[in-house]
């Protein structure tokens, strides 16, 4: 039987973290034909911390273009993102 060192695996961990966090991401949401544009609006403001006209664009964008990049950065802050997104069902995908 192996004793795990648990300050190994703390290190590990967050070796583990800054890495996947330095890998660079995007997160696209697309449109659908059910979420009003102040749902997305709003779920914008919440998810990426940008101010209301940014969020307004961005829902623009993607009601005439079908999607639109809505962030960029480390993959981590990607992923979590794109889940604040799809809580209100919104279908994302995060690309790196």
């Amino acid at each position: 039987m192996k004793i795990l060192d648990t300050h190994q695996v703390v290190e590990e961990t967050i070796i583990e973290e800054k890495t996947t966090e330095q890998i660079p991401g995007k997160v696209v949401l697309y449109n659908d034909d059910w979420h009003t544009f102040d749902e997305v609006i709003f779920q914008l403001i919440k998810a990426v911390q940008c101010s209301l006209h940014e969020a307004r664009n961005f829902a623009f964008e993607v009601h005439f273009k079908g999607k639109a990049i809505v962030f960029t950065g480390g993959l981590i802050r990607c992923l979590k993102v794109s889940s604040v997104l799809e809580e209100i069902a919104l279908h994302t995908q995060v690309v790196t």
